[in-house]
């Protein structure tokens, strides 16, 4: 009888049998499954086996904490089940029939969105500060606006108008380069496709609404004799510019099979390019403005309604989905024709509120995150972006990347909405949002709108709070702490001694709350730090024996003379590399010196493959050994101390 037979044999029958299991593999600690139906899986029955430590669900994989032992569980579950494992590769492939549309739709906007966050943060600080110089009345100032009594400030807002269009007037540019990046298509012809979407000979996205069909025939065509086809470009469009690049890497794909490799470089990016831009100008642009105006007739119905408290809940709410598909754009007319009419509008307040409430998310995720230095750069700045009116930072740096804050913001500004709809509240302008919106609204609307901008920032932080810690959304987070066994091979402890780990690699330490696996994050596996390397060399940090060498190499562990034990898991999922581009000098069972090399690995190469390879290093034996860290964070060399373990 296996030493797991039992545990396999329950945990088979939790998991919903053998016929619920798609796919299984593992990595270092947990075992990975992909189930026909997860709703099968009974959590509750899975974690009462004793060597269970906990269970996840990510990426539409069911995942079972088990620990240092999972290769001798794996094994025996495989005896068990008589389910053959398969490729790391494979799993994450089949595990993506779990996921439904929206988590997919979801996924590829966080991988299309992502290598643009450093401009869309920068982007948003610039406009938000913007906001205030040129349209935030000052009382100080006899109700003028600072550019309007300073020509510093003037010039300065000037300005920086130029960084703020590059980046988001010309956002269809990064977005079918970043397509192209992410498919596999020639990057160039990315670029050049969302060029073509801003080109200066287009009549501005921005400037349609207030130019007539007439102008437009006249000024804005070109003539191919039987037909014509508007100018129209479009700057800041999301939709439009998502179309093209998908088009654009299909075609692509599709004339790389069918045309000889001798010819290819001529005639693929021709045939594929051309026809992208031609439909781009002729289908897609235009299938974005219909679907603008579409909502635009909705909104404008909604405001004049018996029910316009309802349209405020439900218009609160949906704002943040609009802004993600550039289709906000088109509320600014009916904001302009409102004012014209009736002299305010009640539709830009509840686009502060949702500002506003989205930037409470982010604060939330900033609160329960804490101590996360890497994500703080985008998080910290996001929420400051938000509250001056610009809600694309939050949204696809932080809100969408986790899903629930994303949620618990449009139930937050939805209810903020149906409130200050409820008592008529109304702005005299618009182009102030975020916190600084305020100042925009009727003054005998003040109170009101206050008590609706303490309502969007209350709710949201509440139910972030509240869907993480619960798991609603986001079970991830939901994992609970548990001991982990300990390595083989256990060396005697001596009560007192102190043992002190040295750096195993050379790079920048931060705290174990930072690390973006949650196993570690959330402490499962023990205390310590994480380490971003700066060179591919891993070091042993003590005197003692390797307990524990991963076929793959990605993980190793070491027990010290005195007992302690100690995980270093190089990379995140980088299990999925099978081995390559680590190069181990060790071998399990070996005695080691402190200092001395253990492995090798190519950091650049695990980058382009696309993994991340911050380091946990942890001590797993936390109940043997009090864990102390000397080094809060910042860089370290492998000849400074980062931990003490004194046994208990």
């Amino acid at each position: 009888m296996g030493k797991y037979e039992k545990d396999t044999k329950d945990l088979l029958a939790a998991i919903g049998g053998k016929e619920n299991v798609s796919a299984v593999t593992h990595c270092a600690t947990r075992m990975r499954f992909v189930l026909n139906d997860p709703k099968k899986a009974n959590e509750e029955q899975i974690e009462e086996i004793p060597s269970v430590k906990g269970t996840f669900t990510n990426a539409g994989q069911f995942q079972v904490i088990i620990g240092n032992d999972v290769s001798v569980f794996y094994n025996e579950f495989k005896g068990v089940s008589g389910i053959e494992g398969i490729s790391k590769e494979a799993a994450k492939s089949a595990a993506k029939q779990n996921q439904n549309l929206v988590q997919r739709g979801i996924a590829v906007l966080a991988e299309i969105f992502t290598p643009l966050l450093p401009a869309i943060v920068v982007g948003g600080l610039i406009l938000g500060f913007r906001n205030i110089l040129e349209a935030v009345p000052m009382g100080w100032l006899n109700g003028q606006t600072i550019v309007e009594v300073s020509q510093f400030w003037s010039g300065i807002n000037s300005f920086l108008w130029l960084p703020g269009e590059a980046i988001f007037h010309f956002l269809p540019v990064g977005i079918t380069w970043s397509i192209a990046r992410k498919m596999g298509a020639t990057e160039i012809l990315g670029i050049v496709l969302g060029i073509t979407l801003v080109s200066p000979q287009l009549l501005n996205a921005y400037a349609v609404n207030g130019t007539t069909a007439a102008e437009i025939a006249r000024d804005w065509t070109w003539n191919f004799g039987f037909f014509t086809v508007d100018k129209i470009g479009y700057q800041a469009q999301v939709i439009p510019a998502m179309l093209a690049g998908f088009l654009l890497v299909y075609l692509e794909r599709f004339f790389r099979k069918h045309i000889p490799e001798a010819v290819s470089m001529i005639f693929v990016p021709l045939l594929s390019l051309i026809p992208t831009i031609m439909a781009a100008h002729l289908v897609l642009g235009p299938i974005g403005w219909q679907i603008g105006t579409a909502i635009s007739n909705v909104v404008n119905a909604g405001l004049t309604s018996n029910f316009s408290w309802l349209f405020g809940g439900l218009f609160g709410a949906l704002y943040s989905p609009m802004v993600i598909t550039g289709l906000h754009h088109t509320t600014l007319a009916i904001d302009t024709q409102l004012i014209a009419d009736f002299g305010s509008t009640n539709l830009w307040p509840m686009i502060c509120l949702s500002n506003i409430a989205q930037g409470a998310a982010v604060l939330a995720v900033v609160f329960e995150h804490r101590g996360n230095k890497k994500e703080e750069q985008v998080s910290i700045p996001s929420v400051i972006s938000a509250w001056l009116g610009v809600t694309e930072p939050a949204m696809f740096g932080i809100n969408l990347k986790y899903a629930y804050p994303f949620l618990a913001a449009m139930i937050g500004s939805g209810i903020a909405g149906l409130f200050i709809t409820l008592f008529k509240v109304r702005a005299l302008s618009i182009g102030v949002g975020g916190l600084p919106g305020i100042l925009a609204i009727l003054p005998q609307n003040y109170l009101i709108f206050a008590i609706g901008m303490v309502i969007a920032i209350v709710v949201p932080f509440i139910l972030t709070i509240a869907f993480r810690r619960m798991g609603i959304f986001n079970k991830i987070d939901r994992i609970e702490a548990a001991n982990v066994p300990t390595l083989d091979n256990e060396a005697p402890k001596k009560m007192g001694a102190i043992v002190d780990l040295f750096s195993p690699l050379a790079g920048n330490l931060a705290p174990l709350s930072s690390a973006k696996d949650p196993v570690f994050a959330e402490g499962l596996m023990g205390q310590g730090v994480v380490i971003d390397p700066s060179e591919g060399k891993l070091y042993a940090p003590f005197d003692g024996n390797i307990s524990l060498l991963f076929p793959t190499k990605h993980a190793i562990g070491l027990i010290s003379t005195e007992g302690t034990e100690v995980l270093i898991h190089i990379g995140i999922d980088t299990v999925q590399l099978d081995g390559k581009y680590f190069t181990s000098h060790v071998s399990q069972g070996d005695t080691v010196k402190k200092g001395q090399l253990l492995m090798e690995f190519d950091v650049a190469a695990i980058k382009a493959a696309g993994y991340e390879i911050q380091t946990p290093v942890i001590v797993t034996n936390g109940t043997d050994f009090q864990v102390d860290s000397l080094v809060a964070d910042g860089p370290v060399t492998t000849d400074e101390k980062i931990l003490t373990a004194t046994a208990l």
